[in-house]
Protein backbone atom coordinates (compact mmCIF):
# COMPACT_ATOMS: atom_id res chain seq x y z
CA UNK A 1 0.00 0.00 0.00
CA UNK A 2 1.28 3.52 -1.04
CA UNK A 3 0.71 6.75 1.10
CA UNK A 4 -1.86 9.05 -0.82
CA UNK A 5 -2.92 12.31 1.00
CA UNK A 6 -5.47 13.78 -1.29
CA UNK A 7 -9.76 12.74 -1.85
CA UNK A 8 -9.61 9.65 -3.83
CA UNK A 9 -13.19 7.81 -4.47
CA UNK A 10 -13.62 4.45 -5.42
CA UNK A 11 -17.02 2.93 -6.10
CA UNK A 12 -18.63 -0.73 -5.38
CA UNK A 13 -21.17 -2.77 -4.88
CA UNK A 14 -23.43 -1.59 -2.12
CA UNK A 15 -24.31 -4.49 0.25
CA UNK A 16 -25.17 -3.21 4.02
CA UNK A 17 -26.48 0.26 4.33
CA UNK A 18 -25.20 2.98 6.51
CA UNK A 19 -22.39 5.37 6.83
CA UNK A 20 -18.71 4.40 8.33
CA UNK A 21 -16.00 6.60 9.30
CA UNK A 22 -12.92 5.65 10.55
CA UNK A 23 -9.36 5.00 9.90
CA UNK A 24 -8.92 1.75 7.12
CA UNK A 25 -6.95 -1.33 8.20
CA UNK A 26 -6.45 -4.30 5.87
CA UNK A 27 -7.53 -8.27 7.23
CA UNK A 28 -5.16 -9.92 5.10
CA UNK A 29 -5.59 -13.46 5.05
CA UNK A 30 -2.54 -15.83 5.74
CA UNK A 31 -1.17 -17.70 2.79
CA UNK A 32 -2.05 -21.11 2.79
CA UNK A 33 0.56 -23.35 1.78
CA UNK A 34 0.34 -27.11 0.62
CA UNK A 35 3.04 -29.60 -0.11
CA UNK A 36 2.38 -32.50 -2.47
CA UNK A 37 4.60 -34.96 -0.68
CA UNK A 38 4.28 -38.85 -1.70
CA UNK A 39 4.12 -41.42 1.24
CA UNK A 40 4.76 -44.71 1.87
CA UNK A 41 2.54 -47.31 2.06
CA UNK A 42 3.46 -47.90 5.59
CA UNK A 43 2.41 -44.06 5.92
CA UNK A 44 -0.97 -44.18 4.41
CA UNK A 45 -2.48 -44.98 7.62
CA UNK A 46 -0.72 -42.39 9.66
CA UNK A 47 -2.48 -40.27 6.69
CA UNK A 48 -5.47 -41.08 7.18
CA UNK A 49 -5.57 -40.83 10.85
CA UNK A 50 -4.44 -37.19 10.63
CA UNK A 51 -7.13 -36.68 7.70
CA UNK A 52 -9.99 -37.83 10.08
CA UNK A 53 -8.79 -35.26 13.16
CA UNK A 54 -8.35 -32.53 10.72
CA UNK A 55 -12.00 -34.00 9.64
CA UNK A 56 -13.54 -33.72 12.86
CA UNK A 57 -11.72 -30.14 13.92
CA UNK A 58 -13.31 -28.91 10.91
CA UNK A 59 -16.52 -30.05 12.20
CA UNK A 60 -16.67 -28.43 15.79
CA UNK A 61 -15.82 -25.41 13.57
CA UNK A 62 -18.88 -25.33 11.62
CA UNK A 63 -21.11 -26.24 14.49
CA UNK A 64 -19.76 -23.35 16.20
CA UNK A 65 -20.53 -20.93 13.01
CA UNK A 66 -23.83 -22.30 12.87
CA UNK A 67 -24.21 -21.72 16.23
CA UNK A 68 -23.47 -18.24 15.36
CA UNK A 69 -25.91 -17.89 13.14
CA UNK A 70 -28.65 -17.94 15.60
CA UNK A 71 -28.30 -14.06 16.54
CA UNK A 72 -28.62 -13.28 12.84
CA UNK A 73 -31.74 -12.01 11.53
CA UNK A 74 -34.21 -14.64 10.31
CA UNK A 75 -34.03 -14.46 6.78
CA UNK A 76 -30.08 -14.38 7.00
CA UNK A 77 -30.38 -17.68 9.25
CA UNK A 78 -32.21 -19.41 6.37
CA UNK A 79 -29.82 -18.89 3.55
CA UNK A 80 -26.69 -19.72 5.63
CA UNK A 81 -27.04 -22.28 7.67
CA UNK A 82 -27.97 -24.57 4.92
CA UNK A 83 -24.31 -23.64 3.37
CA UNK A 84 -23.21 -25.26 7.14
CA UNK A 85 -24.84 -28.04 6.83
CA UNK A 86 -23.55 -28.61 3.46
CA UNK A 87 -20.13 -28.02 4.12
CA UNK A 88 -21.25 -30.44 7.48
CA UNK A 89 -22.50 -32.95 4.60
CA UNK A 90 -19.80 -33.05 3.00
CA UNK A 91 -17.04 -33.24 6.07
CA UNK A 92 -19.24 -37.20 6.24
CA UNK A 93 -20.34 -39.82 3.31
CA UNK A 94 -19.81 -38.08 0.53
CA UNK A 95 -18.37 -38.47 -2.86
CA UNK A 96 -15.34 -35.21 -2.06
CA UNK A 97 -13.99 -37.67 1.00
CA UNK A 98 -14.14 -40.72 -0.90
CA UNK A 99 -12.14 -39.45 -3.35
CA UNK A 100 -9.79 -38.03 -0.79
CA UNK A 101 -9.12 -41.12 0.65
CA UNK A 102 -8.54 -43.05 -2.56
CA UNK A 103 -5.67 -40.58 -2.68
CA UNK A 104 -3.87 -41.52 0.05
CA UNK A 105 -4.59 -45.22 -0.06
CA UNK A 106 -3.92 -45.68 -3.76
CA UNK A 107 -1.87 -42.74 -5.51
CA UNK A 108 0.05 -42.06 -1.95
CA UNK A 109 -0.36 -38.46 -1.93
CA UNK A 110 -0.07 -37.29 1.73
CA UNK A 111 -3.15 -35.93 3.11
CA UNK A 112 -3.19 -31.98 2.63
CA UNK A 113 -2.26 -33.13 -0.99
CA UNK A 114 -4.77 -35.49 -1.47
CA UNK A 115 -7.60 -32.89 0.23
CA UNK A 116 -6.12 -29.86 -2.41
CA UNK A 117 -6.44 -32.73 -5.31
CA UNK A 118 -9.39 -34.14 -4.67
CA UNK A 119 -11.48 -30.49 -4.15
CA UNK A 120 -9.78 -28.81 -7.13
CA UNK A 121 -10.94 -32.05 -9.03
CA UNK A 122 -14.31 -31.57 -7.73
CA UNK A 123 -14.56 -27.68 -8.65
CA UNK A 124 -13.16 -28.27 -11.90
CA UNK A 125 -16.39 -30.88 -12.37
CA UNK A 126 -18.87 -28.27 -11.14
CA UNK A 127 -17.69 -25.89 -13.58
CA UNK A 128 -18.10 -28.30 -16.50
CA UNK A 129 -21.76 -28.64 -16.33
CA UNK A 130 -23.69 -27.89 -19.00
CA UNK A 131 -25.27 -24.84 -17.24
CA UNK A 132 -26.43 -21.50 -17.87
CA UNK A 133 -26.16 -20.57 -14.46
CA UNK A 134 -22.52 -19.56 -14.93
CA UNK A 135 -22.56 -17.17 -11.41
CA UNK A 136 -24.17 -20.73 -9.57
CA UNK A 137 -21.15 -22.89 -10.61
CA UNK A 138 -18.84 -20.67 -9.71
CA UNK A 139 -19.66 -19.93 -6.20
CA UNK A 140 -20.55 -23.86 -5.79
CA UNK A 141 -17.04 -24.54 -7.18
CA UNK A 142 -15.54 -21.85 -4.74
CA UNK A 143 -17.67 -23.95 -1.83
CA UNK A 144 -16.30 -26.96 -2.12
CA UNK A 145 -12.91 -24.93 -2.77
CA UNK A 146 -13.57 -23.24 0.57
CA UNK A 147 -14.03 -26.72 2.33
CA UNK A 148 -10.47 -28.21 1.11
CA UNK A 149 -8.89 -25.15 2.16
CA UNK A 150 -10.46 -25.31 5.77
CA UNK A 151 -9.17 -29.37 6.19
CA UNK A 152 -5.81 -28.26 4.65
CA UNK A 153 -5.52 -25.63 7.70
CA UNK A 154 -6.07 -27.49 10.23
CA UNK A 155 -4.45 -30.73 8.79
CA UNK A 156 -1.34 -28.21 8.80
CA UNK A 157 -2.34 -26.21 12.12
CA UNK A 158 -1.84 -23.07 9.95
CA UNK A 159 -3.37 -20.04 11.08
CA UNK A 160 -7.21 -18.84 9.64
CA UNK A 161 -7.50 -15.30 9.17
CA UNK A 162 -8.27 -13.46 12.42
CA UNK A 163 -9.98 -9.59 13.25
CA UNK A 164 -9.27 -9.38 16.89
CA UNK A 165 -5.99 -7.73 16.29
CA UNK A 166 -7.42 -4.78 13.95
CA UNK A 167 -7.76 -0.88 15.96
CA UNK A 168 -11.64 -0.91 17.20
CA UNK A 169 -13.27 1.42 15.52
CA UNK A 170 -11.60 0.65 12.20
CA UNK A 171 -12.80 -0.07 8.63
CA UNK A 172 -11.58 -3.43 7.95
CA UNK A 173 -10.57 -4.10 4.16
CA UNK A 174 -10.14 -7.14 2.53
CA UNK A 175 -8.76 -8.38 -0.67
CA UNK A 176 -12.28 -11.00 0.02
CA UNK A 177 -14.19 -12.33 2.35
CA UNK A 178 -15.84 -15.73 2.79
CA UNK A 179 -19.22 -16.32 4.69
CA UNK A 180 -17.12 -18.23 7.49
CA UNK A 181 -14.72 -15.45 7.39
CA UNK A 182 -18.01 -12.88 7.62
CA UNK A 183 -19.06 -14.95 10.47
CA UNK A 184 -16.50 -14.18 12.90
CA UNK A 185 -16.58 -10.09 12.58
CA UNK A 186 -17.76 -9.17 15.70
CA UNK A 187 -19.80 -5.71 14.38
CA UNK A 188 -19.28 -3.47 17.68
CA UNK A 189 -15.69 -3.50 16.97
CA UNK A 190 -15.80 -1.63 13.42
CA UNK A 191 -17.25 1.35 11.86
CA UNK A 192 -17.80 -0.40 8.06
CA UNK A 193 -16.49 -3.26 5.97
CA UNK A 194 -15.13 -3.21 1.97
CA UNK A 195 -13.79 -5.66 -0.19
CA UNK A 196 -11.73 -5.58 -3.47
CA UNK A 197 -13.75 -8.81 -4.62
CA UNK A 198 -17.28 -10.01 -4.34
CA UNK A 199 -20.84 -8.96 -4.97
CA UNK A 200 -24.29 -8.51 -3.97
CA UNK A 201 -25.95 -12.22 -4.48
CA UNK A 202 -23.04 -14.09 -2.29
CA UNK A 203 -23.69 -15.87 0.71
CA UNK A 204 -21.17 -13.06 2.44
CA UNK A 205 -23.41 -10.27 1.19
CA UNK A 206 -26.18 -11.73 3.70
CA UNK A 207 -23.81 -12.22 6.02
CA UNK A 208 -22.53 -8.52 6.31
CA UNK A 209 -26.33 -7.14 6.16
CA UNK A 210 -27.22 -9.44 9.04
CA UNK A 211 -24.37 -7.99 11.03
CA UNK A 212 -25.87 -4.95 10.56
CA UNK A 213 -22.73 -3.16 9.47
CA UNK A 214 -21.73 -0.72 6.40
CA UNK A 215 -20.59 -2.52 3.52
CA UNK A 216 -19.34 -2.41 -0.19
CA UNK A 217 -18.21 -5.19 -1.80
CA UNK A 218 -15.99 -5.21 -5.30
CA UNK A 219 -14.28 -1.98 -4.69
CA UNK A 220 -11.83 -2.76 -7.41
CA UNK A 221 -8.37 -0.90 -6.87
CA UNK A 222 -9.25 0.32 -3.44
CA UNK A 223 -6.87 -1.63 -1.36
CA UNK A 224 -4.09 -0.68 -3.48
CA UNK A 225 -4.31 3.19 -2.99
CA UNK A 226 -4.35 2.89 0.64
CA UNK A 227 -1.77 2.65 3.84
CA UNK A 228 -3.18 1.34 6.99
CA UNK A 229 -4.40 4.20 9.54
CA UNK A 230 -6.03 6.54 6.33
CA UNK A 231 -8.91 8.06 7.46
CA UNK A 232 -11.89 6.80 5.07
CA UNK A 233 -15.44 7.05 4.36
CA UNK A 234 -17.85 4.13 4.04
CA UNK A 235 -21.09 4.31 2.38
CA UNK A 236 -23.14 1.67 2.19
CA UNK A 237 -26.14 3.41 0.55
CA UNK A 238 -24.44 4.11 -2.55
CA UNK A 239 -21.68 2.02 -2.48
CA UNK A 240 -18.81 4.54 -2.59
CA UNK A 241 -15.68 4.93 -0.73
CA UNK A 242 -13.66 7.63 0.38
CA UNK A 243 -10.08 8.19 1.13
CA UNK A 244 -8.61 11.43 2.68
CA UNK A 245 -11.66 12.70 2.69
CA UNK A 246 -12.11 16.49 2.19
CA UNK A 247 -13.60 19.02 4.98
CA UNK A 248 -16.93 19.15 3.07
CA UNK A 249 -17.09 14.99 2.57
CA UNK A 250 -16.64 15.02 6.07
CA UNK A 251 -19.77 17.22 6.86
CA UNK A 252 -21.58 15.58 4.34
CA UNK A 253 -21.29 12.08 6.05
CA UNK A 254 -21.64 13.00 9.63
CA UNK A 255 -25.18 14.72 8.41
CA UNK A 256 -25.86 11.01 6.94
CA UNK A 257 -24.69 9.38 10.30
CA UNK A 258 -26.66 11.50 12.15
CA UNK A 259 -29.92 11.24 9.94
CA UNK A 260 -29.25 7.12 10.16
CA UNK A 261 -28.69 7.71 14.47
CA UNK A 262 -31.53 9.83 14.42
CA UNK A 263 -34.15 7.12 12.82
CA UNK A 264 -32.94 4.30 14.92
CA UNK A 265 -33.53 6.27 17.51
CA UNK A 266 -37.23 6.77 16.75
CA UNK A 267 -37.43 3.04 16.10
CA UNK A 268 -35.89 2.59 19.41
CA UNK A 269 -38.83 4.49 21.08
CA UNK A 270 -41.85 2.20 19.84
CA UNK A 271 -40.15 -0.29 22.27
CA UNK A 272 -42.61 0.61 25.43
CA UNK A 273 -45.77 1.12 22.71
CA UNK A 274 -48.33 -0.82 21.96
CA UNK A 275 -48.49 -2.96 18.09
CA UNK A 276 -51.94 -1.22 16.98
CA UNK A 277 -52.93 -0.04 13.61
CA UNK A 278 -54.31 3.34 12.84
CA UNK A 279 -57.85 2.02 13.47
CA UNK A 280 -57.38 0.26 16.63
CA UNK A 281 -56.60 -3.68 15.96
CA UNK A 282 -54.37 -4.53 17.97
CA UNK A 283 -51.31 -7.04 17.27
CA UNK A 284 -49.61 -9.20 19.24
CA UNK A 285 -45.48 -8.58 18.57
CA UNK A 286 -42.90 -11.73 19.82
CA UNK A 287 -39.69 -12.61 19.34
CA UNK A 288 -37.88 -15.73 18.29
CA UNK A 289 -35.26 -17.27 20.21
CA UNK A 290 -32.37 -19.77 18.72
CA UNK A 291 -30.22 -18.99 21.87
CA UNK A 292 -30.10 -17.49 25.00
CA UNK A 293 -27.98 -14.91 24.41
CA UNK A 294 -30.41 -13.49 22.58
CA UNK A 295 -32.79 -12.80 25.41
CA UNK A 296 -31.26 -9.41 26.55
CA UNK A 297 -32.02 -8.40 22.71
CA UNK A 298 -35.78 -9.46 23.35
CA UNK A 299 -36.04 -7.26 26.63
CA UNK A 300 -35.15 -4.11 24.33
CA UNK A 301 -36.97 -4.77 21.31
CA UNK A 302 -40.76 -4.50 22.55
CA UNK A 303 -41.30 -7.93 22.30
CA UNK A 304 -44.10 -9.44 24.56
CA UNK A 305 -42.89 -13.36 24.75
CA UNK A 306 -41.62 -15.79 22.71
CA UNK A 307 -43.48 -16.93 20.14
CA UNK A 308 -40.66 -19.51 18.91
CA UNK A 309 -38.25 -21.01 20.97
CA UNK A 310 -36.18 -23.59 19.04
CA UNK A 311 -34.89 -25.75 21.15
CA UNK A 312 -32.30 -27.69 19.42
CA UNK A 313 -29.30 -25.66 20.82
CA UNK A 314 -30.05 -27.39 23.78
CA UNK A 315 -28.74 -30.56 21.97
CA UNK A 316 -25.85 -29.62 20.00
CA UNK A 317 -21.75 -29.19 20.61
CA UNK A 318 -22.78 -32.15 23.64
CA UNK A 319 -20.98 -35.85 23.81
CA UNK A 320 -24.27 -36.48 25.63
CA UNK A 321 -27.69 -36.22 25.22
CA UNK A 322 -28.96 -33.71 27.85
CA UNK A 323 -31.30 -35.55 30.52
CA UNK A 324 -34.64 -34.02 31.75
CA UNK A 325 -33.30 -32.30 34.79
CA UNK A 326 -30.24 -30.15 32.55
CA UNK A 327 -33.53 -29.34 29.98
CA UNK A 328 -35.91 -27.94 32.91
CA UNK A 329 -32.77 -25.61 34.21
CA UNK A 330 -32.21 -24.45 30.45
CA UNK A 331 -36.58 -23.88 29.76
CA UNK A 332 -37.02 -22.84 33.72
CA UNK A 333 -33.92 -19.91 33.13
CA UNK A 334 -36.18 -18.47 29.82
CA UNK A 335 -39.08 -18.32 31.61
CA UNK A 336 -38.26 -16.47 34.22
CA UNK A 337 -35.96 -14.65 32.43
CA UNK A 338 -39.59 -13.20 30.41
CA UNK A 339 -41.32 -12.32 33.48
CA UNK A 340 -44.97 -13.28 33.33
CA UNK A 341 -44.58 -13.15 29.47
CA UNK A 342 -45.63 -16.27 27.53
CA UNK A 343 -42.89 -18.53 25.92
CA UNK A 344 -43.52 -21.04 22.87
CA UNK A 345 -41.16 -23.95 22.88
CA UNK A 346 -40.54 -26.12 19.90
CA UNK A 347 -39.73 -29.55 20.53
CA UNK A 348 -36.86 -30.92 18.64
CA UNK A 349 -37.00 -30.32 15.15
CA UNK A 350 -34.07 -32.91 13.59
CA UNK A 351 -33.28 -34.76 10.58
CA UNK A 352 -33.78 -33.96 6.92
CA UNK A 353 -30.09 -31.51 6.11
CA UNK A 354 -30.61 -30.40 10.06
CA UNK A 355 -27.30 -32.39 11.71
CA UNK A 356 -26.99 -32.88 15.45
CA UNK A 357 -24.32 -35.07 15.99
CA UNK A 358 -25.60 -36.61 19.42
CA UNK A 359 -28.70 -37.29 17.92
CA UNK A 360 -27.15 -39.25 14.56
CA UNK A 361 -27.11 -42.97 16.55
CA UNK A 362 -31.46 -42.11 15.94
CA UNK A 363 -31.26 -41.43 12.02
CA UNK A 364 -32.11 -44.52 9.98
CA UNK A 365 -28.81 -46.11 9.33
CA UNK A 366 -29.31 -46.19 5.49
CA UNK A 367 -29.35 -42.63 4.00
CA UNK A 368 -32.69 -41.43 2.75
CA UNK A 369 -33.15 -40.72 -0.95
CA UNK A 370 -35.13 -37.25 -0.55
CA UNK A 371 -34.31 -36.38 3.51
CA UNK A 372 -36.56 -33.25 3.30
CA UNK A 373 -39.11 -35.42 2.40
CA UNK A 374 -38.00 -38.32 4.97
CA UNK A 375 -38.10 -38.41 8.65
CA UNK A 376 -37.96 -35.22 10.47
CA UNK A 377 -39.80 -33.43 12.77
CA UNK A 378 -42.36 -34.83 14.93
CA UNK A 379 -42.19 -37.93 12.92
CA UNK A 380 -38.73 -39.31 14.17
CA UNK A 381 -39.71 -37.78 17.88
CA UNK A 382 -42.52 -40.53 17.42
CA UNK A 383 -40.46 -43.04 16.38
CA UNK A 384 -37.83 -42.47 19.34
CA UNK A 385 -40.32 -41.50 22.05
CA UNK A 386 -38.13 -41.07 24.75
CA UNK A 387 -36.51 -38.28 23.19
CA UNK A 388 -40.10 -36.82 23.08
CA UNK A 389 -40.87 -37.51 26.74
CA UNK A 390 -38.19 -36.55 28.32
CA UNK A 391 -38.74 -33.31 26.72
CA UNK A 392 -42.30 -32.82 27.41
CA UNK A 393 -42.04 -33.42 31.01
CA UNK A 394 -38.67 -30.69 31.18
CA UNK A 395 -41.01 -28.32 29.34
CA UNK A 396 -44.12 -29.41 31.76
CA UNK A 397 -41.86 -28.92 34.64
CA UNK A 398 -40.30 -25.17 33.76
CA UNK A 399 -43.67 -24.42 33.01
CA UNK A 400 -44.66 -24.37 36.70
CA UNK A 401 -42.61 -20.58 36.74
CA UNK A 402 -44.76 -18.93 33.77
CA UNK A 403 -46.92 -19.21 31.05
CA UNK A 404 -45.10 -21.56 28.80
CA UNK A 405 -46.82 -23.57 25.60
CA UNK A 406 -45.91 -26.90 23.40
CA UNK A 407 -45.33 -26.45 19.84
CA UNK A 408 -45.34 -29.52 17.31
CA UNK A 409 -42.85 -29.40 13.97
CA UNK A 410 -43.93 -30.80 10.96
CA UNK A 411 -47.23 -31.90 11.03
CA UNK A 412 -49.24 -33.08 8.10
CA UNK A 413 -51.64 -35.17 9.64
CA UNK A 414 -54.48 -35.18 12.43
CA UNK A 415 -53.04 -38.71 13.84
CA UNK A 416 -49.29 -37.48 14.43
CA UNK A 417 -51.19 -34.67 17.01
CA UNK A 418 -53.44 -37.40 18.67
CA UNK A 419 -49.91 -39.40 19.04
CA UNK A 420 -48.10 -36.57 20.67
CA UNK A 421 -50.89 -35.41 23.08
CA UNK A 422 -51.16 -39.32 24.54
CA UNK A 423 -47.41 -38.68 25.21
CA UNK A 424 -48.35 -35.67 26.98
CA UNK A 425 -51.15 -36.91 28.65
CA UNK A 426 -48.71 -39.97 29.39
CA UNK A 427 -46.05 -37.63 31.03
CA UNK A 428 -48.16 -35.43 33.19
CA UNK A 429 -49.68 -38.73 34.63
CA UNK A 430 -46.41 -39.66 35.53
CA UNK A 431 -44.83 -36.56 36.83
CA UNK A 432 -48.14 -36.04 39.10
CA UNK A 433 -46.83 -39.51 40.51
CA UNK A 434 -43.58 -38.30 41.89
CA UNK A 435 -43.45 -36.72 45.53
CA UNK A 436 -42.06 -33.50 46.05
CA UNK A 437 -43.00 -32.20 42.26
CA UNK A 438 -44.03 -28.74 41.52
CA UNK A 439 -46.18 -29.01 38.62
CA UNK A 440 -48.71 -25.87 36.98
CA UNK A 441 -52.27 -26.27 37.24
CA UNK A 442 -52.83 -27.97 33.83
CA UNK A 443 -50.23 -29.35 30.74
CA UNK A 444 -48.92 -26.46 29.03
CA UNK A 445 -51.35 -25.57 25.36
CA UNK A 446 -50.43 -28.01 22.60
CA UNK A 447 -49.66 -26.12 19.19
CA UNK A 448 -48.67 -27.91 15.87
CA UNK A 449 -46.63 -25.86 13.28
CA UNK A 450 -48.39 -25.43 10.17
CA UNK A 451 -45.53 -25.84 7.60
CA UNK A 452 -47.21 -27.71 4.62
CA UNK A 453 -49.42 -27.86 2.48
CA UNK A 454 -51.04 -30.73 3.85
CA UNK A 455 -51.09 -29.10 7.50
CA UNK A 456 -52.75 -26.40 6.03
CA UNK A 457 -55.42 -27.95 3.74
CA UNK A 458 -56.12 -29.89 6.88
CA UNK A 459 -56.52 -27.57 9.08
CA UNK A 460 -60.21 -27.91 10.19
CA UNK A 461 -59.31 -31.29 11.34
CA UNK A 462 -56.15 -30.19 12.84
CA UNK A 463 -57.91 -27.62 15.09
CA UNK A 464 -59.89 -30.11 16.71
CA UNK A 465 -57.00 -31.53 18.22
CA UNK A 466 -54.81 -28.51 18.74
CA UNK A 467 -54.62 -25.54 21.01
CA UNK A 468 -53.18 -23.01 18.37
CA UNK A 469 -51.41 -22.95 15.50
CA UNK A 470 -47.91 -21.48 14.37
CA UNK A 471 -47.52 -20.60 10.79
CA UNK A 472 -43.58 -21.21 9.51
CA UNK A 473 -43.50 -19.40 5.77
CA UNK A 474 -39.98 -21.08 5.56
CA UNK A 475 -40.91 -24.78 5.13
CA UNK A 476 -44.07 -24.11 4.10
CA UNK A 477 -43.03 -22.04 0.64
CA UNK A 478 -40.16 -25.07 0.07
CA UNK A 479 -42.75 -27.46 0.19
CA UNK A 480 -45.80 -25.71 -1.63
CA UNK A 481 -43.08 -24.77 -4.66
CA UNK A 482 -40.97 -27.42 -4.51
CA UNK A 483 -38.31 -25.66 -3.96
CA UNK A 484 -35.19 -25.13 -1.73
CA UNK A 485 -34.89 -22.02 0.17
CA UNK A 486 -30.83 -22.14 -0.37
CA UNK A 487 -31.19 -21.39 -3.83
CA UNK A 488 -30.21 -17.84 -5.65
CA UNK A 489 -32.67 -15.39 -5.70
CA UNK A 490 -31.61 -15.16 -9.22
CA UNK A 491 -33.27 -17.95 -9.60
CA UNK A 492 -36.89 -16.76 -8.71
CA UNK A 493 -37.78 -20.42 -7.57
CA UNK A 494 -38.37 -20.00 -3.98
CA UNK A 495 -41.04 -16.70 -3.10
CA UNK A 496 -42.90 -17.08 0.31
CA UNK A 497 -45.22 -14.29 -1.55
CA UNK A 498 -46.35 -16.38 -4.65
CA UNK A 499 -49.67 -16.43 -4.41
CA UNK A 500 -50.60 -20.03 -3.87
CA UNK A 501 -48.38 -19.44 -0.04
CA UNK A 502 -50.75 -16.68 0.71
CA UNK A 503 -53.40 -18.92 -0.07
CA UNK A 504 -52.17 -21.39 2.27
CA UNK A 505 -51.69 -18.74 5.50
CA UNK A 506 -55.73 -17.29 4.66
CA UNK A 507 -57.13 -21.05 4.46
CA UNK A 508 -55.30 -21.47 7.74
CA UNK A 509 -56.22 -17.92 9.94
CA UNK A 510 -59.67 -18.13 8.54
CA UNK A 511 -59.81 -21.92 9.69
CA UNK A 512 -58.10 -20.80 13.17
CA UNK A 513 -60.85 -18.26 13.21
CA UNK A 514 -63.42 -20.65 12.65
CA UNK A 515 -62.03 -22.99 15.53
CA UNK A 516 -61.69 -20.04 17.86
CA UNK A 517 -57.93 -21.21 18.61
CA UNK A 518 -54.74 -18.68 18.02
CA UNK A 519 -52.62 -18.44 15.47
CA UNK A 520 -49.29 -16.77 14.69
CA UNK A 521 -46.62 -16.21 12.05
CA UNK A 522 -43.28 -17.26 13.11
CA UNK A 523 -41.30 -17.59 9.68
CA UNK A 524 -38.78 -15.13 7.65
CA UNK A 525 -41.59 -13.07 5.74
CA UNK A 526 -42.82 -12.29 9.42
CA UNK A 527 -39.76 -10.05 9.81
CA UNK A 528 -40.54 -8.19 6.79
CA UNK A 529 -41.93 -4.93 7.53
CA UNK A 530 -43.44 -4.41 4.27
CA UNK A 531 -45.24 -7.73 3.86
CA UNK A 532 -46.89 -6.87 7.43
CA UNK A 533 -49.55 -5.29 5.64
CA UNK A 534 -50.03 -7.80 3.03
CA UNK A 535 -50.41 -10.64 6.30
CA UNK A 536 -52.44 -8.45 8.37
CA UNK A 537 -54.89 -8.33 5.29
CA UNK A 538 -54.36 -12.21 5.36
CA UNK A 539 -55.68 -12.67 8.83
CA UNK A 540 -52.23 -12.45 10.98
CA UNK A 541 -52.84 -11.08 14.36
CA UNK A 542 -49.75 -12.76 16.14
CA UNK A 543 -46.25 -12.08 14.57
CA UNK A 544 -42.66 -13.81 15.69
CA UNK A 545 -39.52 -13.05 14.49
CA UNK A 546 -35.82 -11.78 14.91
CA UNK A 547 -35.76 -9.61 17.88
CA UNK A 548 -33.97 -7.07 15.61
CA UNK A 549 -36.76 -6.84 13.07
CA UNK A 550 -39.88 -5.87 15.95
CA UNK A 551 -39.16 -2.36 16.14
CA UNK A 552 -39.48 -1.66 12.37
CA UNK A 553 -42.65 -4.28 11.75
CA UNK A 554 -44.53 -2.28 14.73
CA UNK A 555 -43.63 1.36 12.89
CA UNK A 556 -45.22 -0.56 9.86
CA UNK A 557 -48.10 -1.97 11.87
CA UNK A 558 -48.97 1.47 13.65
CA UNK A 559 -49.22 3.08 10.46
CA UNK A 560 -51.25 0.83 8.98
CA UNK A 561 -55.06 0.54 8.42
CA UNK A 562 -57.04 -2.62 8.50
CA UNK A 563 -59.56 -1.71 5.57
CA UNK A 564 -56.60 -1.14 3.07
CA UNK A 565 -54.80 -4.03 4.22
CA UNK A 566 -57.57 -6.49 3.53
CA UNK A 567 -58.41 -4.61 0.01
CA UNK A 568 -54.50 -5.46 -0.78
CA UNK A 569 -54.62 -9.17 0.25
CA UNK A 570 -57.65 -9.68 -1.90
CA UNK A 571 -55.39 -8.08 -4.34
CA UNK A 572 -53.10 -10.67 -3.75
CA UNK A 573 -54.60 -13.74 -3.75
CA UNK A 574 -56.11 -13.39 -7.10
CA UNK A 575 -52.06 -12.02 -8.75
CA UNK A 576 -50.90 -14.77 -10.71
CA UNK A 577 -47.46 -14.14 -9.44
CA UNK A 578 -44.63 -13.27 -6.67
CA UNK A 579 -43.45 -11.03 -9.14
CA UNK A 580 -47.13 -9.16 -9.59
CA UNK A 581 -47.74 -9.16 -5.26
CA UNK A 582 -44.35 -7.45 -5.19
CA UNK A 583 -45.94 -4.44 -6.95
CA UNK A 584 -48.79 -4.55 -5.58
CA UNK A 585 -47.07 -3.91 -2.29
CA UNK A 586 -44.74 -1.41 -3.49
CA UNK A 587 -47.78 0.38 -5.29
CA UNK A 588 -49.42 0.21 -1.67
CA UNK A 589 -46.58 2.17 -0.27
CA UNK A 590 -46.97 5.36 -2.56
Amino acid sequence: MKRTEAEQRFTGHPVAPGIGIGPVHEAAEPELAVASRQISIAEAETELARLNEALERSRKQLHKLKHRLAALPENSQAELAPLMDMYLHMLGSSRLLKGVRQHIEIELLCAEAAVQTETERQADVIMAQQETDKAGRLRRAEEVRELGRRVVRNLTRQPFRNFTALPAGSILAAETLRPADAALIQPERFAGVFTAEGGTEGHTAVMLRALGLPAVLGAEGALESIKPGTLTIIDGDTGEIIFNPSRASMEVARKKLAAQTRARRALAQLAHLPAVTRDGTRVELQANLELPLELPMIAQSGAHGIGLLRSEFIFMNRETLPDEDTQTRIYSTIIESMEGEPVTIRVLDWGSDKEVETLSRFLPEELEPNPALGLRGIRLLLHHRELLETQLAAIIRASALGPARILLPMISQAAEVVEARACLARVWRRLKRRKGMTLPGAPPPLGIMVETPAAALSAPVLAKYADFFAIGTNDLTMYTLAADRALPPSMGLYNPLTPAVLRLIHLTTRFAAAAGIPVSLCGELASRPQAVPLLLGLGVRQFSMHANAVPAVKQTIRAAALAACEALAEQALVAESADDVSKLIEDSLK
